[in-house]
């Protein structure tokens, strides 16, 4: 539903602080670098600007395409040569932003960041209120594959709401024949996903988990258990967290039992991490709109 003056302002707000932190951030990351200072310095610029993270920070590097964080402890670093996706959210009193980049330290790499970049350019300069998802996802696909590269065709942006990163409607990356449209007033997420020309295109779900999501309230048994759980309720709502932004709410010799026993009960569940299926690298560029009438206004 369309929102009014007062939500719109904050919305704008949520999107000023992610641009800011994006554009910080680019210069930032450095091969050879720990994956756990990334998602910190990140998280942190976004909480001393006024905002708080709507998700994990995100760095998902070469086929990794996507929902991979840094769990509690992590040594992984940023290989050599490599392609490295960071995606970033904010939220306002509960109105999210999502923005992303790629940044290369490969010449092919270079490339589908730069061919990401256009599609999305490309979408935002054609998009308009009561556009067709499905014409959408074709001017991405053609900008793609006219640079001579592949979108992941089952990745899509999304509309944001309030305490809602994926709030019901999918904008595609390649063409299609849905009717349904964008509407007025509504805020979207829009971000291609590219990749090499010889690749499948498509992701499948890793065994590995890191971002999490309140399921539903449950009657857990253990005390620590119970506090985790309230604080993931009272802290985090309906959005996804990290492991790591638990550790500290109960003594740390009993975080990893209380854990298994919420993910055990289906009180939160958790997103797989996202693997190009023939282990090929992608690229990602993201910006969050407000559709207008005729066009949209860049809220990151």
């Amino acid at each position: 539903m369309p929102y009014d003056k007062e939500e719109l302002e904050t919305f704008r707000k949520s999107g000023k602080i992610l641009r800011e932190t994006r554009e910080e951030m680019r210069s930032f990351v450095k091969e050879n670098m720990l994956i756990i200072d990334v998602c910190e310095k990140v998280e942190g610029k976004i909480r001393a600007k006024g905002g708080k993270p709507a998700f994990p920070c995100n760095v998902s590097i070469n086929e990794v395409a996507a929902h991979y964080t840094a769990p509690p402890g992590d040594m992984s670093r940023i290989p050599e040569g490599s392609t490295v996706k960071v995606d970033l959210g904010v939220h306002v009193d509960g109105y999210v932003t999502d923005t992303a980049f790629t940044v290369c330290f490969n010449p092919e790499g270079r490339s589908m960041a730069n061919t990401a970049e256009l599609a999305l350019k490309t979408a935002i300069d054609n998009i308009h209120g009561d556009m067709a998802l499905g014409k959408i996802g074709g001017l991405i696909e053609t900008t793609i594959k006219n640079r001579g590269f592949k979108p992941i065709s089952n990745l899509t942006g999304h509309s944001v709401g309030r305490y809602l990163i994926h709030a019901g409607s999918s904008i595609p990356n390649v063409a299609g024949l849905s009717i349904n449209k964008v509407r007025t007033g509504e805020v979207y997420a829009i971000e291609p996903f590219v990749t090499l020309p010889d690749a499948i295109g498509r992701v499948e779900d890793a065994p590995q988990i890191t971002i999490y999501r309140l399921l539903k309230s449950k009657s857990v048994k253990s005390d620590p258990a119970k506090k985790m759980l309230k604080h993931i309720e009272t802290i985090f709502r309906t959005l996804p967290f990290a492991e790591r932004w638990l550790v500290g709410v109960v003594p740390a010799e009993q975080h990893k039992v209380a854990f298994k026993e919420l993910f055990a009960s289906k009180a939160i569940m958790g997103y797989p991490v996202f693997v190009e299926a023939s282990k090929k690298p992608v690229a990602q560029a993201e910006h969050t709109v407000l559709m207008k009438d005729d066009s949209c206004e860049v809220l990151t």
